[in-house]
């Protein structure tokens, strides 16, 4: 009998445990890291949303869905009461002010003071920007989503069907340098698989929303292109875990896996800007207890 698909999270959650590097890192919180990980998933057997622990897949959607508007402020993500981009633009807002204005009130004038929200809840030039509107050096905006849509339909065996967010001369505006950085697609059979490439990955909070966000969009991209969704495969380069997430994580594994939900797309809209979270139906969830951690900021 094949392992569950899940075993290979889990697996790397103990490698990092007993044999990861210990540093200190930019948040000064400190990691075990380990360099190097691949995981492969294929997403014709099921949804890899990890049950060992219950992932909040519509707010991993409702993230992938904002990327994909090309949009930088966290204003409409924070009015679906989707709040994960949030610690950025407070921390920044508390070190220029010196406001200690709590998170709750923080996200209040977001959504409530459009002018506060323009001024203060803008992460900069981040992935969504990278991925819709690259700033080529002639002042040419370029559209990686919709060129890869193009690619995928008209030359499926192209070697070149991939978009990234790593734009050199932008990174310093960026509230954070983009993790899940390349992302890069293969057509094989009539099904469209996805090679992700992460330079950083937080293994206990970040990981499973990347793989998550990284399915849903291969998802997406068959339908539009009238494949059926093949493998994910996802690459990590600096894979760690936070100290103050080993306690959780040696909880994670004591549970044993369930089996993987299935993804379903109610309809198919008319472009890739067109889904909506309720296009999205996960049937045969049934994961263990969500497990509260820090985010590292």
């Amino acid at each position: 009998m094949l392992p569950h698909p899940e075993q290979q999270y889990l697996d790397l959650l103990r490698h990092i445990l007993d044999h990861g590097d210990e540093r200190m890192d930019r948040t000064g919180v400190g990691t075990k890291s380990v360099f190097g990980w691949m995981m492969r998933f294929d997403l014709g057997a099921g949804f890899p949303l990890m049950t060992t622990k219950r992932v909040y897949w519509k707010t991993c959607f409702r993230e992938m869905l904002w990327f994909l508007t090309g949009g930088t402020n966290i204003r409409p993500l924070v009015a679906q009461g989707v709040k994960i981009w949030t610690d950025w633009p407070l921390k920044a807002y508390r070190e220029a002010t010196g406001d200690r204005i709590t998170m709750e009130a923080f996200e209040r004038r977001i959504v409530e003071e459009p002018d506060f929200a323009e001024k203060w809840g803008d992460l900069g030039p981040v992935y969504g920007k990278q991925w819709r509107r690259w700033l080529g050096p002639d002042g040419r905006e370029h559209d990686q989503i919709a060129g890869l849509i193009q690619g995928i339909r008209t030359n499926p065996a192209s070697r070149r069907l991939l978009f990234h967010a790593w734009n050199v001369a932008e990174v310093e505006g960026m509230a954070l340098p983009p993790c899940h950085m390349v992302y890069q697609f293969h057509v094989a059979r009539g099904r469209l698989s996805c090679l992700l490439y992460q330079r950083s990955a937080d293994v206990l909070l970040g990981l499973p929303f990347n793989i998550a966000g990284a399915s849903v969009l291969t998802h997406m991209l068959a339908q539009q292109t009238g494949l059926e969704p093949g493998e994910l495969v996802w690459s990590g380069g600096d894979v760690h875990l936070y100290s103050n997430h080993f306690e959780q994580a040696e909880l994670q594994l004591t549970r044993d896996p369930r089996p993987f939900p299935t993804l379903r797309l109610l309809r198919r809209p008319d472009s890739i800007d067109g889904y909506r979270i309720e296009d999205f139906e996960m049937s045969g969830y049934e994961p263990h207890a969500a497990i509260k951690a820090e985010v590292a900021v």
